[in-house]
């Protein structure tokens, strides 16, 4: 009987999954394979805390096909080797593997396709599994891909969405078909403190938890700081362990402007994905040069170490970088606020920040996390390229009493109400009080002069 092999990416679960649905359909064996990809240690995507998640994602995947009579296949190194590998040995006729957008992961895709065709063994790449809608599925009529997001928004929000699939009952792995151990979390030491469990198990319950409730209120508080309002399934997102469609019919069924805010988020992500899947360079080059001439050197430097620290002397800038590094995560409003500040403030390139981010970053993702950046920088999608976030202004709007400051500058915990943001202009005794927290790195007022005279706008 025919043995097929399903190749698990950023897809690690088993509920909507159109790869092993389409495996097991014609019945016969399936062998459920992840491949540590020694590409990407190279490239220097397998930091820490995305390690550790990962660790709990295949843990739970195995132990969900042990429940069902199967087993998860780990191996290490390339993926068009090892898979060639295990095809061989498992005497497959088929491979199945969901698609993916990056430049990496098209050329991968492409190398494996002649390989297993070599082998007489078909590849079957599925669409719409790390995606609501496939990229390039919905495009302008002088374009491969939407540059505006609300025009993409419409022609997204008026597509029908497929429906979610169960997850299997039984599946029966081949004898005979070895196994590395599956990978340990690193050092706890290497970690940030409140990471997240990963899994499927846990990231089911987190989803049943945001959509009992919190969903509903997303429109009105999805932007306060302090509130924490937003569902924290990013991470759950960029490995996979929740299916983004599934996330819109659920979404869609409970109803409201909350859960119509919600679904917009995840356009966003479908929106980015469609823009990189187009032009794959952006990934590390502006998707539309300003020509900027970025800072260097030892001043640039000094401001990115305070940056990456959390002591700009901007308080909700340092409350967001505080919050990245304990959490491996960060709210997006800061995500906003810090890119801005970094790029445009600051002014240094937006791959110093997206590289720090990517080091930290749980849900750190080369199609949101670059693209992001580059919205923020001005040199991506946004039709307002040269906007500046003041972190003052930001503040006031998004953290008004202080209080999402005050849980992550502890510092400044003893100053009350919305003077914690500006603590330069605390009175004497105010501000030695509070003398371990630092002055601002700049002024907001000569950092947005250098940076109007670079994008030639003063």
């Amino acid at each position: 009987m025919a043995v097929r092999v399903v190749l698990f990416t950023a897809d690690l679960r088993l509920h909507d999954h159109p790869p092993l649905r389409a495996a097991l359909g014609r019945g016969g064996d399936v062998v459920p394979l992840f491949v540590r990809d020694r590409a990407v240690d190279a490239a220097g995507f397998a930091v820490p805390n995305r390690l550790a998640f990962l660790a709990d994602c295949l843990r739970d995947l195995d132990a969900r096909l042990r429940e069902r009579g199967g087993r998860l296949v780990v191996r290490s190194g390339d993926v068009v080797e090892e898979v060639c590998t295990v095809v061989r040995e498992a005497q497959a006729d088929e491979v199945h593997l969901a698609a993916d957008v990056s430049g990496y992961a098209q050329r991968r895709e492409e190398r494996l396709r002649g390989a297993l065709r070599a082998q007489g063994c078909r590849l079957h790449v599925h669409d719409a599994v790390t995606t609501v809608l496939a990229p390039g599925s919905v495009t302008p009529a002088a374009s491969d891909h939407f540059a505006v997001f609300t025009p993409y928004l419409r022609r997204w929000s008026a597509q029908r969405v497929r429906e979610p699939l169960a997850a299997p009952r039984r599946i029966s792995v081949p004898d005979g078909v070895r196994s590395q151990p599956l990978p340990s979390r690193p050092d706890p030491a290497d970690l940030s403190p409140g990471l997240p469990p990963g899994g499927e198990s846990e990231a089911r319950k987190r989803l049943t938890a945001w959509l009992r409730g919190p969903v509903t209120g997303y429109a009105d508080h999805q932007d306060d700081l302090a509130g924490d309002a937003t569902s924290r399934l990013s991470p759950d997102l960029h490995f996979g362990t929740l299916s983004p469609v599934e996330l819109v019919h659920r979404a869609r069924r409970v109803g409201g402007p909350g859960a119509e805010a919600f679904v917009r988020q995840l356009a966003w992500r479908d929106f980015h994905r469609q823009v990189l899947a187009a032009r794959p360079h952006a990934a590390a080059h502006d998707y539309r040069t300003r020509h900027d001439h970025w800072r260097t050197g030892a001043g640039a430097r000094r401001d990115v170490d305070a940056w990456k620290a959390g002591r700009t002397g901007y308080p909700l800038v340092d409350a967001a970088m505080r919050q990245l590094r304990h959490e491996g995560w960060m709210h997006n409003r800061g995500r906003l606020l810090t890119a801005s500040f970094l790029s445009k403030t600051l002014y240094v390139d937006w791959r110093v920040g997206a590289r720090h981010f990517l080091d930290l970053l749980v849900d750190g993702d080369v199609a949101n996390n670059q693209l992001n950046w580059q919205w923020m920088a001005g040199t991506g999608t946004d039709t307002r390229p040269h906007r500046v976030l003041s972190p003052v202004a930001q503040a006031r709007r998004f953290d008004p009493d202080g209080a999402y400051v005050r849980r992550w500058v502890p510092e400044l915990a003893g100053i009350d109400g919305a003077a914690v943001h500006e603590p330069w202009k605390l009175p004497g005794p105010a501000r030695a009080a509070c003398a371990a927290y630092p002055d601002p790195v700049v002024d907001l007022a000569e950092g947005l002069a250098r940076f109007r005279r670079a994008r030639g706008r003063d």
